[in-house]
C-alpha cells in the first residue's frame, strides 16, 4: 500500500509542475494586443496598420504567424523559430538579427514572454 501511495504522489508531483506552468494563453493574446498588433495585425497576419504601411513603404512585411514559419536561429542551435529564437526577436528585435527593424517592445516578465510566445505559436493555422 505505501509504494502504491508513493507512487501516486509522484505522478501527482510530475503532473502539477507542467500544468502550473502551462502558458496561458489569454493573457498571451492580451499582451499581443497591447503591443504587437498594430504590426502582426489581429489574426497575426501580418496585416495590421502599421504593417500595412510599413509594406506600402517598400519595407518587409511584418511576420505571418498564421504560416508558422520563422527564419531565424538567434541562439545558433541549428533550430530556426525554437522559443528562445522568438524570445530573443521580441526582446531585442528583429534587426538585430539581421531581419526588419522591429521594435522590441518594452522588457516583459519571463511569465509574460512564455504567455506570448504560447499565443504567437497557436496563430499557426
Amino acid at each position: 500500500m505505501t509504494r502504491f501511495v508513493t507512487s501516486i504522489l509522484m505522478l501527482v508531483a510530475f503532473a502539477l509542475p507542467s500544468t502550473a506552468l502551462a502558458a496561458d494563453l489569454a493573457a498571451g493574446k492580451a499582451k499581443f494586443m497591447e503591443l504587437c498588433v498594430s504590426c502582426h495585425g489581429e489574426g497575426g497576419k501580418g496585416d495590421g496598420p502599421t504593417g500595412k504601411a510599413l509594406a506600402a513603404a517598400g519595407q518587409p512585411a511584418p511576420r505571418d504567424f498564421t504560416v508558422g514559419a520563422f527564419k531565424f536561429d538567434t541562439d545558433k542551435d541549428g533550430k530556426t523559430g525554437t522559443d528562445a529564437d522568438i524570445k530573443n526577436i521580441v526582446s531585442k528585435g528583429a534587426l538585430a538579427f539581421g531581419g526588419n527593424a522591429m521594435m522590441a517592445p518594452v522588457v516583459l516578465n519571463d511569465t509574460d514572454m512564455a504567455n506570448v510566445i504560447a499565443y504567437i505559436r497557436s496563430l499557426k493555422q
